[in-house]
């Protein structure tokens, strides 16, 4: 038997992780979340054949084929410090227990069996949710269906001009379980995949059963903001700029201004939101300067949708954020945006989705060597039979 890179995609979404992961030798054969929109931006990537808009709560083992890896990105909405924080066994945060149950059915099926390998994503929060118990029982769960598990913390920033930090947790059913002193030995390597916060976590939960992997240090970013700008796209008409710029604090226009003396454009990203200004609390554009995006979000009535500005030659000028510069700031500039669908749900597919660059780093340096290390095992255990 030789394993081949074939992998499963929950919650796929508009298909960023399945693009990472083709970028990196593997072939995605099943991929599944419930809209339709996602659907068709998925497909008109992809292709069509293996994209199954159901509800995971709706499915079982018996529909998903044998493959190497199964990935969830399973919904943040309530363990996010954005979002409820109610917890991982709370509104749409909870389908995570719908995944463990689909892998648990595939692996009492003997013809489809556990994937040797597991990647899950999500928010950062989930490090915290529910004082930190809700990522214990989580962790403890996939324990319990044979995986030993290790955990990594993940900003694309090092990658693409976007501050999006992500935990991911990477599953292993051939992994030994490490000892406390193992454990230590690999986190004292420090590398950026694993921050301090990550660490703690893993010392201070030594009843779970961990597999850490020596990993290279992250990558430094070698683009920024002014990179991603499509400078084919519309600028604002001044009175709708000037209204941004007197949403700004002070500081931030004594920024702006000192931009706009230069002789050459700067760029910056604003976010309005709710702050006290002028002794008000009101609707307040929030300036960032330092050559990074804030982390793309799924626009809701438009309201957290991002602002790109510049400045120089004596001007400024600012606009919404378009589908061309989110794909770029989520890496995936060869991405196929089809013409029929809104800008709101291509926004909507970007924004709740996973970098592809931090998804092809994981693959390349994590997810290819464990492939390559349990295919040899496999052949050598076939030759001495």
């Amino acid at each position: 038997m030789k394993l081949e890179k074939t992998a499963a995609d929950f919650f796929a979404g508009i298909g960023l992780v399945t693009m990472g992961l083709m970028n990196q030798g593997w072939l995605v054969k099943y991929a599944l979340d419930c809209s339709d929109e996602k659907r068709l931006l998925y497909e008109g990537h992809f292709g069509v054949g293996h994209y199954h808009c159901k509800d995971i709560r709706k499915i079982s083992g018996t529909e998903v084929p044998k493959v190497t890896l199964a990935h969830a990105s399973f919904p943040c909405a309530n363990i996010s410090v954005a979002g409820s924080r109610n917890g991982l066994h709370s509104g749409e945060s909870s389908t995570f227990w719908d995944f463990v149950r689909v892998l648990g059915e595939m692996g009492k099926l003997q013809a489809i069996g556990l994937p040797p390998f597991i990647l899950i994503e999500n928010v950062e929060g989930l490090l915290t949710s529910g004082h930190g118990e809700d990522l214990v029982l989580a962790l403890k769960a996939l324990n319990n269906l044979g995986y030993t598990v290790d955990l990594l913390a993940i900003d694309a920033a090092h990658f693409v001009p976007q501050s999006r930090v992500r935990l991911f947790i990477i599953g292993n059913l051939f992994g030994l379980s490490q000892t406390r002193d193992e454990l230590s030995h690999i986190m004292n390597k420090s590398n950026g995949a694993r921050p301090q916060k990550v660490k703690d976590f893993i010392a201070s939960n030594p009843t779970i059963k961990w597999s850490l992997r020596n990993l290279p240090d992250l990558p430094q970013r070698t683009i920024n903001l002014a990179d991603i700008v499509d400078e084919t796209e519309e600028w604002w008409v001044k009175e709708r700029t000037e209204y941004l710029f007197n949403q700004m604090f002070e500081r931030h226009q004594a920024q702006i201004r000192f931009m706009m003396q230069n002789e050459n454009w700067s760029y910056g990203t604003v976010f309005r939101r709710m702050r006290v200004r002028s002794g008000i609390k009101q609707s307040t554009a929030e300036l960032r300067t330092d050559g990074i995006a804030g982390c793309l979000r799924t626009p809701k009535g438009g309201s957290a949708r991002q602002i790109i500005v510049r400045a120089g030659f004596g001007c400024f000028d600012a606009r919404l954020i378009n589908a061309c510069e989110s794909a770029r700031l989520m890496g995936a500039s060869e991405y196929l945006i089809p013409q029929n669908i809104s800008l709101n749900n291509i926004l909507f597919g970007f924004g709740d989705a996973v970098c592809v660059p931090v998804i092809e780093w994981i693959a390349a340096n994590y997810l290819n060597p464990l492939f390559d290390e349990l295919n040899n095992t496999i052949k050598a255990s076939l030759r001495s039979a």
